[in-house]
């Protein structure tokens, strides 16, 4: 299997049309374990998030050109420290313009919610991110079977009837 490469994986969503949704699946995800702002809020320091800019600008400048990005995370409660990182991140990327949605993963699993993670692109085009077995990403897969396509369009709008809007579920965090 012939996968694409991080800056590959940034073309194909420099490239989109009209949308981009995301189905985050995984507890934790090696690539931001490891980086200073992630040491930061664990040890409870501030961060300007400065790192996070360039995504902010471009979601930004996204939305003001009608595309819309959206991402239901499907998160383990009590959240893992990645995924209470990921809350902070995400109040930022939610005042650029996402929509960020949780849904618990019990939850999923109960409604037969099994995604891959990944991309969904203008509602046709599949991208799984690949990870190895320490949460590392490896690169990205277009997905082309028209049967798996479907199923995480359905996946998608199902998550999205049953995903908690992001203030809605940080206000019922324990």
């Amino acid at each position: 299997m012939s996968l694409l490469d991080e800056n590959q994986l940034g073309d194909l969503l420099n490239e989109f049309s009209t949308s981009a949704f995301r189905f985050e699946t995984r507890e934790t995800y090696r690539s931001i374990v490891g980086r200073e702002p992630f040491r930061r809020f664990l040890a409870g320091e501030p961060d300007d998030y400065a790192w996070h800019r360039g995504w902010m600008d471009k979601i930004s400048r996204d939305r003001a050109a009608g595309k819309v990005w959206q991402r239901v995370r499907i998160v383990s409660v009590p959240l893992s420290d990645y995924n209470r990182y990921g809350v902070q991140v995400a109040r930022l990327s939610i005042a650029a313009g996402e929509d960020i949605r949780y849904l618990r993963r019990d939850i999923a699993e109960s409604i037969g919610l099994h995604p891959l993670d990944a991309w969904l692109l203008d509602s046709e085009r599949l991208v799984r991110l690949v990870f190895n077995d320490d949460d590392t990403f490896r690169g990205a897969e277009r997905i082309t079977d028209p049967g798996m396509v479907r199923r995480h369009l359905e996946w998608r709008e199902v998550a999205l009837r049953h995903a908690e809007p992001f203030d809605r579920f940080v206000a019922r965090l324990p």
